[in-house]
């Protein structure tokens, strides 16, 4: 059954070929597209807040490059995908340009052998009772614990790493407080 016209509801569509790509009399259906997604992202964002981020002993470990670099003190990156690497890194980062994180202490796990849970458990007490000293009642940071791997640990790493962070941004600075 042959129509004389598409049916009500449905706007004339003009398609573009190869030929049409220059032409400036036809539409790009695909720019409309594509600031609509990006107006879609830009409210989604919006809508969200910034929000707080949330760090655990899984969001970054010993095995990510750059990790075992970072010594006492000293401000980092999140880990992001380095097409150079090829992998996850995480990068050194003058506190006074602003980080995501602070080295602020180590803990040497006890010899034995490897057990996640246990080291995580660990990482946290320890991380903690060291936050709690340098930041008793400090609102606005939190701490997580930077666990070794199975196989960092079956090289003889033993140290769990804390570091700090602000859950609302990055950190403008050194937040480690000053010695008296």
């Amino acid at each position: 059954m042959a129509t004389s016209g598409r049916p009500r509801g449905h706007p004339d569509v003009r398609r573009r070929s190869s030929g049409d790509a220059y032409d400036p009399a036809v539409p790009d259906p695909s720019a409309a597209r594509r600031l609509a997604v990006a107006a879609l992202l830009v409210l989604g964002l919006s809508a969200c807040g910034g929000g707080e981020t949330h760090k655990d002993d899984a969001f970054i470990d010993a095995g990510v490059t750059g990790l075992l670099d970072i010594e006492l003190t000293e401000c980092f990156s999140d880990p992001e995908y380095s097409d150079f690497a090829g992998e996850d890194v995480v990068v050194y980062t003058p506190c006074v340009d602003g980080a995501d994180n602070q080295s602020y202490m180590f803990v040497q796990a006890p010899e034995g052998s490897w057990d996640r849970e246990a080291v995580a458990e660990l990482g946290w007490d320890e991380c903690g009772q060291g936050f709690e000293q340098q930041w008793p009642g400090r609102d606005g940071l939190d701490y997580y614990p930077i666990l070794p791997t199975a196989e960092t640990w079956a090289d003889g790493d033993r140290a769990i790493m804390c570091a700090v962070y602000d859950p609302e941004g990055r950190l403008e600075d050194s937040v480690l407080p000053l010695a008296e």
